[in-house]
């Protein structure tokens, strides 16, 4: 059983390839596929069709796991991350990752995911924080938004909106660029990992762009 959200690092492609290999590793059938495009990890868990759909499979297929491609795509909030659980164990199953982070009944890993849960959450508002600050900043220039946001970032009214899936793109492209990668390969991972540009394709000046950005902490 997998549920797959947009607000998180990897694409859902590459959600979806990982639960299947993690079924197949652990001859595990995969009754359902479930997406929430576009849908917050923080918002309501009774206001995410894909997820209530992935409760509704579970029940009607007496599934024993619901699983994710990472413990913060089931939600970016700790009340909402223990509410999810606990509708969870009622029926007898059990939340896991397939990146194993976690998992287990052993009080350390019980530990570990209340930590983990803490600092999605914490992730979640730092990004909102960025938002807000960068706003003020503009405001206070008296600057005004040109008719296309800066990548990471959507135009609503006269503000500025975070972008879930191109911020997961930017933490992407700097994760990669710590790592010493190259603007070449940096595109190419996110290309196969599901990451959408503005344009056709990844551009290194694009990238370097976003790097600038981050950087500065604000939007370019």
């Amino acid at each position: 059983m997998g549920v797959s959200t947009e607000d998180q690092t990897l694409g859902l492609d590459a959600q979806r390839a990982a639960l299947e290999r993690w079924a197949s590793a652990w001859s595990v059938e995969l009754v359902g596929v479930f997406e929430d495009h576009g849908v917050s990890g923080a918002t309501a868990l009774d206001r995410r069709p894909g997820l209530l759909a992935a409760l509704d499979c579970m029940a009607e297929h007496r599934a024993g796991l619901l699983v994710a491609a990472k413990r913060d795509r089931f939600a970016r909030d700790v009340i909402l991350a223990a509410q999810l659980e606990r509708l969870v164990e009622r029926v007898g199953a059990k939340l896991m990752s397939t990146d194993g982070a976690s998992d287990g009944d052993s009080p350390e890993a019980t530990m570990l995911r209340r930590i983990l849960d803490v600092f999605s959450q914490f992730e979640r508002e730092l990004i909102r924080g960025r938002t807000r600050a960068a706003l003020a900043t503009k405001r206070a220039k008296g600057l005004k938004f040109g008719s296309t946001a800066p990548y990471g970032w959507r135009i609503a009214g006269d503000r500025l909106e975070v972008e879930p899936g191109e911020q997961a793109a930017i933490t992407r492209v700097v994760e990669l660029a710590d790592a010493d990668r190259s603007l070449r390969q940096i595109a190419a991972i996110l290309t196969a990992e599901g990451h959408a540009p503005r344009g056709r394709r990844w551009h290194p000046n694009s990238l370097r762009r976003i790097l600038r950005a981050s950087r500065r902490e604000t939007p370019p």
